[in-house]
């Protein structure tokens, strides 16, 4: 890179980190930026990074991938309700195994000493109760956020790394929270400047199979029309919903992003072009 480029790019980069020096960035990581070993480290470097300049990050993750690999290889089916995945006690037991356990200190692991793994029964970070809107098992619906070992971690400049199992404090029983749910719902107790969901696809598509027909940005208001076209569908819903019902509550700015291109966190956060698509309120409306 020539001296003059590397000098445009600090440039560029210099006001948004101003902007973002000292708020709280909550980050959704799933997709395929945590099934690939080189994507996974350079996402994790880039937090690091993004640390380093001030900014105070969160990473809630899911693990859908290593979820269905283990009960694929335990001979349990895997059965989705509108996006989310029916948990019985059987498919419980292996999502708090593999979330709790192995992909979130694998990802602490690539933290450079700075990751700090909870999970939503820690200290009550997530409190919930069975689902109401239908029978989904062991899936859980979020009742309250305690943010107090997220706020400990991160006044001492620590990466709280949060997997998505929550428990009903009253009873002790653990359920599968939805990771778009949960990020959306720590990101507004938070009061997150900017919430952001790394996934394995460009965007929200007109089109799910042409990356051409990406739409770059979204008026909350124009949600309910998109599902009604059928371009927000499956498991665009839940993330869709709490990246919404986040902005309504008070978060700046939402949005998803292509955890397949190297650095597009560091895209999105510090350079004008940003990527992917974003989530607004017109607060004219």
């Amino acid at each position: 890179m020539k001296n003059e480029e590397m000098a445009r790019l600090f440039s560029e980069a210099t006001p948004y980190i101003q902007k973002y020096h000292g708020k709280t960035l909550v980050i959704k990581y799933g997709g395929n930026a945590m099934v690939n070993g080189q994507l996974k480290l350079a996402v994790m470097n880039d937090l690091v990074t993004l640390t380093l300049l001030g900014v105070r990050v969160v990473l809630v993750h899911g693990g859908g991938p290593a979820i269905n690999a283990m009960l694929t290889k335990l001979g349990i089916e895997s059965k989705f309700v509108g996006g989310l995945r029916y948990t019985d006690a059987e498919t419980m037991a292996v999502v708090q195994q593999v979330l709790a356990g192995q992909v979130n200190k694998d990802l602490v692991a690539l933290l450079k000493g700075r990751g700090v793994g909870l999970c939503g029964m820690d200290g009550n970070t997530i409190s919930c109760r069975r689902y109401t809107k239908e029978d989904l098992g062991f899936v859980g619906e979020i009742t309250g956020i305690s943010t107090t070992l997220i706020n400990h971690l991160l006044d001492d400049q620590f990466i709280p790394v949060v997997a998505t199992v929550g428990m009903d404090p009253e009873n002790g029983v653990l359920y599968n929270v939805n990771a778009d749910t949960a990020a959306a719902a720590i990101a507004v107790a938070l009061g997150a400047e900017k919430l952001v969901s790394m996934t394995d696809i460009t965007g929200l598509l007109r089109d799910k199979n042409d990356d051409t027909t990406l739409i770059p940005e979204v008026e909350l208001s124009e949600i309910e029309a998109y599902k009604a076209e059928g371009i927000i569908a499956g498991g665009m819903l839940p993330k869709i919903d709490g990246m919404a019902d986040a902005i309504r509550r008070g978060v700046n700015e939402a949005v998803i992003i292509d955890g397949r291109v190297p650095h597009s966190i560091l895209l999105e956060m510090f350079s004008d072009r940003g990527s992917g698509t974003l989530f607004y309120r017109n607060r004219n409306r």
